[in-house]
């Protein structure tokens, strides 16, 4: 297990309508919130937004960047998520938006085999959108 605190990763995606739909079609979550461009223009956001579930999952891809980062050191353990803890969707995500996310490891704990991150997501103008803590398995 070759994961060290303070290694960082970086992964970015701009959300498209055919990402959200997409999602909404997987998920089964058609939430006017998400789908409804009508309904939305209405609405105190004016538009509409993205799943937050659709933001856990660039979490999950931000994860696979820092498993790509430790493998790339040498580690053959096979990684998995345990689960995010503290996520919190604290602006909106519109169709559009580029999202960045810092994957940042804060503790390592060998004898379990598990590594914590704290992940940040921000906006292209640079506001927080949502963040969350993760928990990684090296096994």
């Amino acid at each position: 297990m070759l994961v060290k605190v303070g290694d960082a990763v970086t992964f970015g995606k701009t959300v498209t309508e055919a990402d959200v739909m997409g999602f909404a079609e997987i998920s089964g979550d058609h939430y006017e919130a998400h789908v409804d461009a009508e309904a939305m223009a209405a609405s105190p956001f004016g538009q509409r937004i993205a799943h937050g579930a659709l933001l856990v999952g660039l979490m999950s891809a931000a994860g696979t960047a820092m498993i790509d980062l430790v493998r790339r050191r040498g580690d053959t353990t096979q990684p998995v998520s345990l689960g995010y803890d503290r996520i919190r969707f604290v602006a909106p995500v519109f169709f559009g938006d580029s999202v960045s996310l810092d994957y940042v490891v804060t503790a390592v704990d060998p004898e379990a085999r598990r590594s914590s991150a704290h992940i940040e997501a921000r906006n292209q103008a640079g506001a927080v959108v949502a963040v969350a803590d993760h928990v990684m398995k090296w096994l």
